[in-house]
């Protein structure tokens, strides 16, 4: 039963709500395909104790949205590109590759089937959510011998509750994201149950975000818990370079493209000292959830630095506000990104 009249869409925020259905295929060693089971209705499933996914973690995901543009027709943004960083998940996590056919198919499928959720044009867009995981019971540690790929879809707002404001950050030394050599490049269940703690901590101290440092060189950052995040000196704009401890996002990609090729700034990938962070002219965290989030302030060990420009004057909001109206087709794409659902 989905909870659509319950909904307060005027302030949507980034939560789940219950909607008609869900996409789901599954995966048997036996004939080592994906059947498709197709779209059924919105609700709980069943899984055995044992599970790989609920016993060792064997899960991945992919993060995506489906907007209503300003040609009145829905849209999704770089969605081949999410289909690609799911299998290279899945060969991470050893779980069988989704077919990009069947992958794409089951997005489209599942956003037009509850397309009435979709929020009125520039109050949100429906967040997409593709998982797959182990199903079958194993007790050994071993990839499993069953799998379920799932897809479900939800309207959301804004992903932080402050929205544009410019977000309060700490850099912690006292815990880790994820390891170089580890699973940190993929999108596996595992990487974010790991900054739930953390988080805590900072949000009990009134921070909104944390930044983590590099396992290996704690003289370098990595990432924020579910974003990447850059850094503007000058006309410079710098972002992590892909280590292995840090997820290669879509937004990411897409801000470089267009940093490059649309403002001219000189574009790097690289490491980022704590110092470079701290002497920047302008900060910012980037992903599909977040979109471009402009930070206000950061701390480190006890020293806070306010990053002073105005936001209403910074390259963070004309990237920002590019970047959306490519999504939403206010504005001509450059780059063939933006894919109709019909």
């Amino acid at each position: 039963m989905n909870d659509k009249q319950n909904i307060d869409w005027d302030n949507l925020g980034f939560n789940a709500h219950n909607t008609r259905s869900m996409f789901i295929a599954n995966w048997n060693l036996s004939d080592s395909k994906w059947n498709v089971k197709g779209l059924v209705p919105y609700g709980d499933i069943s899984l055995s104790p044992a599970s790989t996914v609920l016993n060792y973690g064997q899960g991945i995901f992919e993060g995506t949205k489906a907007y209503l543009s300003s040609k009145e027709r829905v849209v999704f943004f770089r969605l081949e590109e999410n289909a690609k960083r799911f299998n290279s998940s899945s060969r991470r996590l050893c779980i069988p590759e989704i077919p990009n056919d069947i992958f794409i198919k089951a997005v489209k499928d599942t956003v037009l089937d509850n397309l009435d959720y979709m929020p009125k044009k520039d109050r949100g867009s429906i967040y997409i959510r593709p998982l797959a995981f182990g199903v079958g019971p194993i007790l050994g540690v071993k990839p499993s011998e069953h799998y379920t790929f799932l897809v479900f879809v939800t309207p959301v707002g804004s992903y932080f509750k402050s929205g544009l404001n410019h977000l309060k950050t700490l850099v912690t030394d006292k815990y880790h994201r994820a390891a170089t050599k580890s699973i940190g490049s993929a999108k596996a269940i595992g990487n974010y149950s790991g900054t739930l703690l953390p988080f805590k901590e900072i949000t009990l101290e009134g921070y909104d975000e944390i930044i983590f440092l590099n396992a290996s060189n704690e003289n370098i950052i990595d990432e924020a818990r579910s974003a990447n995040i850059f850094i503007l000196k000058d006309k410079t704009l710098k972002t992590p370079s892909l280590n292995g401890s840090i997820l290669p996002g879509i937004t990411r990609d897409s801000v470089l493209k267009i940093s490059e090729k649309i403002f001219h700034l000189d574009v790097r990938e690289e490491d980022i000292t704590i110092e470079d962070l701290m002497n920047a002219d302008e900060v910012f965290f980037t992903g599909t959830a977040v979109v471009v989030a402009p930070v206000g302030s950061i701390c480190y060990n006890d020293k806070t630095v306010e990053l002073g420009r105005s936001y209403t004057e910074s390259i963070t909001k004309n990237i920002r506000e590019t970047l959306i109206d490519i999504q939403n087709e206010n504005i001509k794409d450059p780059f063939g990104w933006v894919l109709p659902l019909d």
